[in-house]
């Protein structure tokens, strides 16, 4: 896995589990061309070897933000041209992210504004420090939301709740956000790491074709319908009857140990 990043620093710090740190905390973490460029290339990668990894973690540097959303700065004076440019970067970034194999959780350790709460709300569930706030501030600025706002947040917190902060732009609390359904869990700032570890660790040590094809199967269930939708999850677990990570899990309860999965 490539570690050549300017903008984005992944940690690998379990066997099993990788941090993902947006890594420029001197401009609250906002996500320019370049950050875009290494996100959707890391995301490009994990889809094509994992290299062992059953959860990525991602997080912000530094305690402020998890991240400010699209650098303004490196927007002002774009053409349009140059706009739509750096977006079809993003674009295939939030692709990247919705297609990651392994479950993604993000920690949001502050701010995420704009951009970086649609990433948030791109990943599979999110824990947010007591501290973190949350908005989507594009209407403020004449634009909209463009990586899946749109789309992923009305999932999340119901379609008349997700129009109110969209049209407003008005910020919310890491409180409102849980109460409403888009954090899972309130953790104090100290703590989000470890917490959001402890349920990676739990997750990590399940069969990684168990939850791969999980993960797909509800991820196609919210865009079609429930009858179609059972028919993809058949199909998804009748793919995973033939392994040893099944044979394994069926045999590790039956002897009253912990199973060992290899993915296979």
């Amino acid at each position: 896995m490539r570690s050549d990043f300017t903008t984005i620093t992944p940690e690998r710090v379990e066997e099993h589990i990788l941090v993902l740190y947006l890594d420029r905390p001197e401009r609250a973490n906002a996500m320019n061309t370049q950050m875009g460029i290494e996100l959707r290339a890391f995301f490009q990668d994990m889809y094509v070897d994992q290299d062992g990894v059953r959860v990525v973690i991602v997080t912000g540097r530094g305690a402020k933000a998890f991240s400010a959303g699209g650098d303004l700065k490196d927007r002002d004076g774009m053409t349009d041209q140059q706009w739509q440019h750096q977006h079809a970067i993003y674009e295939q970034m939030v692709r990247g992210l919705r297609d990651c194999p392994v479950p993604v959780i993000c920690a949001v350790n502050g701010a995420a504004y704009g951009g970086g709460c649609e990433f948030a709300l791109g990943c599979d569930f999110i824990y947010a420090s007591s501290t973190a706030r949350f908005a989507l501030t594009e209407v403020t600025l004449g634009i909209m939301p463009g990586a899946a706002g749109t789309i992923n947040l009305p999932h999340a917190v119901g379609e008349r709740r997700a129009r109110e902060i969209i049209y407003t732009g008005t910020p919310f609390t890491a409180a409102e956000a849980h109460t409403w359904g888009l954090v899972n869990k309130i953790c104090e700032p100290d703590e989000l790491l470890e917490d959001t570890l402890v349920t990676a660790r739990r997750i990590a040590g399940n069969g990684p074709i168990s939850i791969r094809q999980a993960k797909k199967s509800i991820a196609l269930a919210t865009q079609i319908d429930r009858n179609s939708a059972y028919m993809f999850e058949l199909e998804a677990y009748n793919r995973m009857v033939p392994t040893a990570d099944r044979l394994e899990g069926v045999r590790a309860f039956n002897e009253k140990r912990k199973p060992r999965f290899e993915g296979r």
